[in-house]
Protein backbone atom coordinates (compact mmCIF):
# COMPACT_ATOMS: atom_id res chain seq x y z
CA UNK A 1 0.00 0.00 0.00
CA UNK A 2 1.34 3.54 -0.63
CA UNK A 3 1.28 6.47 1.79
CA UNK A 4 -2.51 7.44 0.98
CA UNK A 5 -4.62 6.90 3.13
CA UNK A 6 -7.91 4.33 1.77
CA UNK A 7 -11.47 4.75 2.83
CA UNK A 8 -12.80 0.85 2.63
CA UNK A 9 -16.92 1.02 2.61
CA UNK A 10 -19.43 -1.39 1.55
CA UNK A 11 -19.96 -1.73 -2.29
CA UNK A 12 -22.98 -3.41 -2.44
CA UNK A 13 -24.93 -0.50 -0.50
CA UNK A 14 -26.71 2.06 -2.23
CA UNK A 15 -26.67 4.33 0.72
CA UNK A 16 -22.86 3.83 1.74
CA UNK A 17 -22.03 4.16 -2.05
CA UNK A 18 -23.83 7.35 -2.45
CA UNK A 19 -22.48 8.98 0.65
CA UNK A 20 -18.74 8.64 -0.74
CA UNK A 21 -20.19 10.36 -3.76
CA UNK A 22 -20.65 12.91 -1.86
CA UNK A 23 -17.78 12.94 0.42
CA UNK A 24 -15.83 12.93 -3.11
CA UNK A 25 -18.04 16.30 -4.22
CA UNK A 26 -18.61 17.94 -1.40
CA UNK A 27 -16.57 17.33 1.00
CA UNK A 28 -13.06 16.80 -1.08
CA UNK A 29 -11.87 13.24 -0.22
CA UNK A 30 -8.38 12.53 0.38
CA UNK A 31 -8.04 8.58 0.69
CA UNK A 32 -8.58 5.76 -2.10
CA UNK A 33 -12.49 5.18 -1.60
CA UNK A 34 -12.13 0.86 -2.16
CA UNK A 35 -15.06 -1.47 -1.78
CA UNK A 36 -13.95 -3.93 0.68
CA UNK A 37 -15.44 -6.86 -1.27
CA UNK A 38 -11.95 -5.72 -3.69
CA UNK A 39 -10.05 -4.67 -1.26
CA UNK A 40 -6.86 -6.51 0.14
CA UNK A 41 -8.10 -6.68 3.50
CA UNK A 42 -4.97 -8.19 4.99
CA UNK A 43 -3.14 -5.66 3.15
CA UNK A 44 -4.96 -3.01 5.07
CA UNK A 45 -4.85 -4.62 8.25
CA UNK A 46 -8.09 -5.03 8.82
CA UNK A 47 -10.81 -8.52 8.34
CA UNK A 48 -13.72 -8.97 6.21
CA UNK A 49 -15.98 -9.22 9.79
CA UNK A 50 -14.86 -5.46 10.11
CA UNK A 51 -15.16 -4.11 6.84
CA UNK A 52 -18.84 -5.51 6.85
CA UNK A 53 -19.82 -3.85 10.20
CA UNK A 54 -18.30 -0.08 10.00
CA UNK A 55 -16.77 1.85 7.21
CA UNK A 56 -12.77 2.22 7.43
CA UNK A 57 -10.33 4.83 7.54
CA UNK A 58 -6.79 3.70 6.87
CA UNK A 59 -3.84 5.68 7.11
CA UNK A 60 -0.16 4.99 7.57
CA UNK A 61 -0.91 1.31 8.88
CA UNK A 62 -3.63 2.25 11.24
CA UNK A 63 -6.98 1.50 11.02
CA UNK A 64 -10.25 3.57 12.42
CA UNK A 65 -13.49 2.54 11.89
CA UNK A 66 -17.23 4.07 12.18
CA UNK A 67 -17.40 7.06 13.50
CA UNK A 68 -13.81 7.62 13.78
CA UNK A 69 -13.56 7.20 10.33
CA UNK A 70 -15.66 9.57 9.48
CA UNK A 71 -13.78 12.34 11.52
CA UNK A 72 -10.55 10.82 10.29
CA UNK A 73 -12.07 11.79 6.56
CA UNK A 74 -13.11 15.48 7.70
CA UNK A 75 -9.33 16.02 8.81
CA UNK A 76 -8.47 14.99 5.94
CA UNK A 77 -10.15 17.38 3.71
CA UNK A 78 -8.74 20.54 5.49
CA UNK A 79 -11.01 23.61 6.22
CA UNK A 80 -14.06 24.13 6.93
CA UNK A 81 -14.18 20.44 7.55
CA UNK A 82 -11.51 19.74 9.80
CA UNK A 83 -12.65 21.36 13.00
CA UNK A 84 -16.08 19.06 12.65
CA UNK A 85 -13.51 16.03 12.33
CA UNK A 86 -11.83 16.81 15.47
CA UNK A 87 -14.34 17.88 17.44
CA UNK A 88 -15.99 14.34 16.51
CA UNK A 89 -12.67 12.65 18.20
CA UNK A 90 -13.44 14.44 21.72
CA UNK A 91 -15.55 13.18 24.63
CA UNK A 92 -18.33 13.78 24.56
CA UNK A 93 -19.45 14.47 21.20
CA UNK A 94 -17.26 10.91 20.22
CA UNK A 95 -19.55 9.11 22.18
CA UNK A 96 -22.53 10.67 20.45
CA UNK A 97 -20.94 10.49 17.25
CA UNK A 98 -20.54 7.13 17.74
CA UNK A 99 -24.05 6.52 18.77
CA UNK A 100 -25.24 8.19 15.79
CA UNK A 101 -23.28 6.30 13.46
CA UNK A 102 -24.85 2.92 15.09
CA UNK A 103 -28.10 4.41 14.57
CA UNK A 104 -27.92 5.48 10.67
CA UNK A 105 -25.35 2.09 10.25
CA UNK A 106 -28.49 -0.11 11.48
CA UNK A 107 -31.01 2.00 9.58
CA UNK A 108 -29.32 2.48 6.01
CA UNK A 109 -31.49 0.29 4.24
CA UNK A 110 -34.36 2.82 5.01
CA UNK A 111 -32.16 5.44 4.36
CA UNK A 112 -31.70 7.18 0.61
CA UNK A 113 -30.24 5.05 -1.51
CA UNK A 114 -30.08 2.82 0.16
CA UNK A 115 -31.27 -1.08 -1.05
CA UNK A 116 -31.86 -4.12 0.75
CA UNK A 117 -27.70 -5.08 0.05
CA UNK A 118 -27.99 -2.64 3.06
CA UNK A 119 -29.99 -4.36 5.73
CA UNK A 120 -27.65 -5.17 8.33
CA UNK A 121 -27.38 -9.54 8.92
CA UNK A 122 -29.97 -10.87 10.60
CA UNK A 123 -27.68 -11.71 14.06
CA UNK A 124 -27.44 -7.81 14.13
CA UNK A 125 -31.01 -6.79 13.30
Amino acid sequence: MTGQSVLVYDGDCGFCAASVRFAERRIGLRARPTPWQRADLAALATTRERAEREVLWVEHGRVYGGAQAVARLLIAAGPPWSPLGLLLRVPPLRWVAHGVYRLVSANRHRLPGGTPACSPPADRR
